[in-house]
């Protein structure tokens, strides 16, 4: 078996291009979508089944990521890869003939799985392919990708809408896949040895995927789909709590447990991943409701959201990158210490925004917040790495790419629940004073029954001058409670990250 130096420049190359490809498929997938979407509803149908496209792929990548990251420790990461990148290829192509939503959901899911394996084996991949000492500039280049990706994604799905089909946003992995695929092939060699004989965890693969599931889905329909106290959450969060406790039994006895138990006794592995878990549910909550501020709140347009949001992405990529070149000499601890002050900093600020703030300010406060995301997530991620042995670098992986999704899917889900009240409270009380007097009854209607009205130009030319500025308050001091959900969790963030251990990187 060959080591990490027996391997030729060339060869190196052509696996981390592989493995990029891999990384920047699922990176465009979710982006090109949020473009097609409407025309999509528009070809099939299927509004009231419009979240699941998204939540499906969200779900299905979520459950199998953990479960990718164990298998990659116990079974060769080439035969894997190949797999992960054919089902997210043929469902592709199912999703890009797809007659109706149901086909359209069911070929998400396998997207979802597919992407998953590659999100887990990508960075595997980085790590046992990357020279000595260079590691953390391989695994920068992975945040590039996200970068690119941001940039590409909405431009691309929306040229391919506009001049092609809908379809075409799926066809597009064809041949992306296959050259992916083709490299894997040729130039992919384990680096690392592997036991002869394997089992896999299965039961602690399907009791973690029932409370995974339990637990996201009570996230993203809780408060909105079905009350809290609902039959259906409560039996979701009932089946999540019983199915978390069988996993925690059944992978204290398991020969090859899929998440050992242990692993949260080790100060990087656990406090590393609870730090990127509370980056995660900052920088995403912010990704979800920044641009509900600025176009509602400071009536821009979709074009200026946009640009506000590129910042996010930009100061992402830029701070991975710039980490990766000097962590060997600062650290992973003050790498991601620097991280959650720049998030700290840019949350701070946000509490001053209002209806009057300009985009140059968003725009400035976004990228300082994403370079602290940046930092923070290249800098635990090497924590976590690092404390565990290379032979469990897969579990390593994976459990910190599941504490970002995880982290995300929450705070978006709690700041959600959050914002829906609190623009219901605002509109209520609105509508209790003469502000909406001289409206016709569908105008009072549509506002009463969802604020979401207001993003369209449309209809805020219909409303006078002084009931659109209300409005915008009304949205900017609604927003303010997601900006200080954001503020007080940058806070826990940055008290973790102080408590990481201090060990520099040791490649």
């Amino acid at each position: 078996m060959p080591k990490e130096g027996d391997i030729s420049k060339k060869v190196r190359w052509w696996v981390i291009t592989a493995a990029l490809l891999a990384l920047f498929l699922g990176a465009m997938d979710a982006l090109i979508m949020s473009v097609a979407m409407p025309t999509i509803i528009a070809d099939l149908g299927g509004l009231h089944v419009y979240s699941w496209v998204y939540s499906a792929y969200f779900l299905a990548r979520a459950v199998s990521l953990p479960i990718f990251g164990k298998m990659a420790d116990l079974y060769k990461i080439k035969s894997l890869f190949i797999v992960s990148i054919s089902i997210f290829l043929v469902s592709s192509i199912v999703a890009g003939i797809s007659p109706n939503m149901v086909v359209l959901i069911l070929a998400r899911i396998f997207q979802g799985i597919g992407a998953g394996g590659n999100f887990a084996l990508v960075y595997i991949v980085l790590v046992d392919i990357a020279p000595h000492g260079k590691k953390a500039k391989t695994l920068s280049l992975a945040a590039s990708i996200w970068g690119i990706a941001s940039v590409l994604g909405p431009t691309l799905g929306g040229f391919i809408v506009s001049y092609f089909s809908w379809r075409w946003i799926f066809f597009i992995n064809i041949p992306l896949s296959l050259f992916s695929m083709a490299l894997i092939a040729v130039f992919l060699v384990e680096t690392r040895q592997k036991k002869d004989r394997v089992h896999l965890d299965l039961a602690g693969a399907f009791t973690l995927s029932v409370t995974i599931l339990g637990i996201l889905t009570l996230v993203m329909v809780g408060g909105r789909d079905f009350r809290w106290l609902s039959p259906v959450s409560v039996t979701l969060f009932t089946v999540s709590i019983l199915s978390g406790v069988g996993f925690y039994f059944i992978e204290k006895k398991s020969e090859e447990p899929i998440l050992p138990i242990t692993f949260f006794t080790i100060r990087g592995f656990s406090i590393g991943n609870l730090s990127v878990f509370l980056s995660s549910f900052a920088i995403f909550s912010l990704f979800a409701y920044a641009p509900l501020f600025i176009q509602g709140a400071l009536g821009k347009n979709p074009m200026q959201v946009g640009i506000a949001m590129l910042s996010l992405s930009l100061g992402w990529s830029i701070g991975s990158l710039l980490l990766g070149q000097v962590v060997h000499r600062i650290g992973e601890k003050t790498g991601a210490v620097a991280g959650a002050i720049c998030l700290l900093a840019g949350a701070g600020l946000t509490l001053f925004f209002s209806h009057t703030t300009t985009m140059f300010t968003c725009f400035w406060v976004f990228y300082l917040m994403g370079t602290g995301m940046g930092l923070v997530v290249l800098s635990t991620l090497l924590v976590v790495q690092n404390c565990l042995e290379k032979s469990d670098l897969g579990v390593a992986t994976s459990s910190h790419q599941f504490a970002r999704t995880l982290g995300g899917t929450v705070g978006v889900g709690v700041c959600g629940g959050l914002v829906t009240a609190k623009i219901g409270g605002a509109l209520n009380a609105l509508s209790r004073t003469d502000a909406f007097n001289g409206l016709s009854e569908n105008l009072v209607s549509r506002l009463q029954n969802g604020i979401e009205h207001l993003f369209q130009p449309g209809f805020r030319s219909q409303l006078l001058p002084d009931l659109q500025v209300l409005l915008q308050k009304s949205v900017a001091e609604s927003i303010q409670i997601v900006f200080w959900t954001v503020f007080f969790v940058s806070i826990l963030c940055l008290v973790f990250c102080l408590l990481l251990p201090a060990e520099r990187d040791s490649e």
